[in-house]
């Protein structure tokens, strides 16, 4: 039958967008991709304080219950409006993080440090600066975006601090003294393996706690039920693995760029430009490789119970006898 005439229309229901999570799928690379390309972006660095503000007073309002209409937004401005908020706001402790520890500004900042490593990498006081401001930036990095519900100490911090730093360094000037017979090409590619080095000594150190003590494992619904050491090392391993991938495609194409630009003496008048050049590469690079490494991998990993330590399947046992695969979060 019809509707009844004179009858009132039916209001339509409008599902909720649910920001709490990415707004692409994370089971596919494709929708991992397209999520960190937005919560890497650099443009991001560039937004005002008031810009920000607005941005964190329509997440705040729309997650206690405003709607789009309300806000006078709609779909693609809420989602823009979240990842701009999460470029710049803590995401356990809702606080402005300080400007170089961001996310977005992961590119420009390493377009700079890794331009000039590579620009400097002949004279040993240089090498030395530079692998200690690189290292340095990484623990605003770790610190700014520590877990507001189990912070990293200080002590950690320090430790990966002065191991990193030293690692790299020893690693830049050992390669150095090696190479300095070997075509230049290859001394160009000593940063690189610095950088590989510290990558190896510093993300261990920062999440030793999850390597002594497991990495937690949850429920579809996120409800803790134990902690995985194994899991906790392929996590560290593959966080690892896509930071160096990060770095190289930038650290191995600048060098053969030089070296060709340099065979053909193109830069003979112009040495000033061998920085700019440089790090133009870099930015170029580090813009798509940044996201798309960090996509390499799902953020959070699910886990068939049976591939996690014994002892484990037996407390995930008492607590949820009817689970069969868990999740961590991988981290960056």
């Amino acid at each position: 039958m019809g509707e009844r005439e004179g009858a009132s229309p039916q209001p339509v229901a409008v599902s909720k967008i649910d920001i709490e999570k990415p707004r692409w799928d994370q089971s596919t690379y494709g929708g991992r991709a397209r999520h960190f390309l937005k919560v890497t972006n650099p443009l991001n660095v560039f937004a005002t304080s008031a810009r920000l503000e607005r941005a964190r007073d329509i997440v705040t309002k729309y997650r206690k219950g405003e709607t789009l209409e309300r806000l006078g937004i709609d779909e693609e401005e809420l989602w823009a409006n979240k990842y701009l908020y999460d470029s710049a706001y803590h995401l356990d402790t809702g606080e402005k993080m300080v400007l170089v520890g961001r996310m977005s500004a992961q590119v420009p900042m390493n377009m700079l440090i890794t331009g000039c490593m590579m620009t400097f990498y002949k004279s040993t006081p240089a090498v030395i600066f530079w692998q200690w401001f690189n290292q340095s930036f990484n623990a605003v990095v770790n610190y700014t975006n520590r877990s507001g519900s189990s912070p990293i100490p200080i002590s950690t911090l320090v430790q990966s601090y002065i191991g990193a730093t030293g690692g790299a360094v020893v690693t830049a000037l050992t390669l150095n003294r090696l190479a300095a017979r070997a075509p230049p090409l290859v001394g160009r590619l000593v940063p690189l393996a610095a950088v590989a080095a510290a990558n190896c000594v510093n993300i261990p150190l920062m999440r030793v706690t999850e390597l002594t003590g497991g990495i937690e494992l949850q429920t579809e619904d996120g409800t803790k039920v134990g902690n995985s050491k194994r899991m906790a090392q392929v996590a560290i391993a593959s966080v690892i693995l896509s930071r160096i991938l990060m770095a190289s495609p930038s650290m191995v194409l600048a060098p053969i760029v030089m070296t060709s630009l340099e065979k053909r003496n193109l830069l003979k008048n112009a040495k000033w430009a061998a920085a700019p050049i440089q790090m133009a590469i870099c930015g170029v690079c580090l813009t798509f490789a940044t996201p798309l490494c960090c996509a390499l991998f799902a953020q959070r990993v699910p886990v068939p119970v049976e591939k996690v330590e014994k002892e484990v399947q037996e407390e995930i046992l008492k607590r949820a006898p009817e689970v069969t695969t868990v999740y961590y979060n991988k981290g960056l």
